[in-house]
């Protein structure tokens, strides 16, 4: 039983470290793509 209560608990950890890591990468992708559409002093340049 114990073992089973162990393995629960690592699986929701593993999910909230998941879960967290995209909320991550999906946070530096965003400021990316604004970093790069930011030209100078003007703002957006088409």
């Amino acid at each position: 039983m114990m073992i089973f209560m162990l393995a629960a608990a690592m699986t929701i950890a593993m999910l909230i470290a998941t879960a967290f890591a995209l909320h991550q990468e999906a946070a530096r992708v965003s400021l990316r793509t604004k970093r790069a559409n930011m030209r100078g002093f003007g703002g957006r340049h088409a």
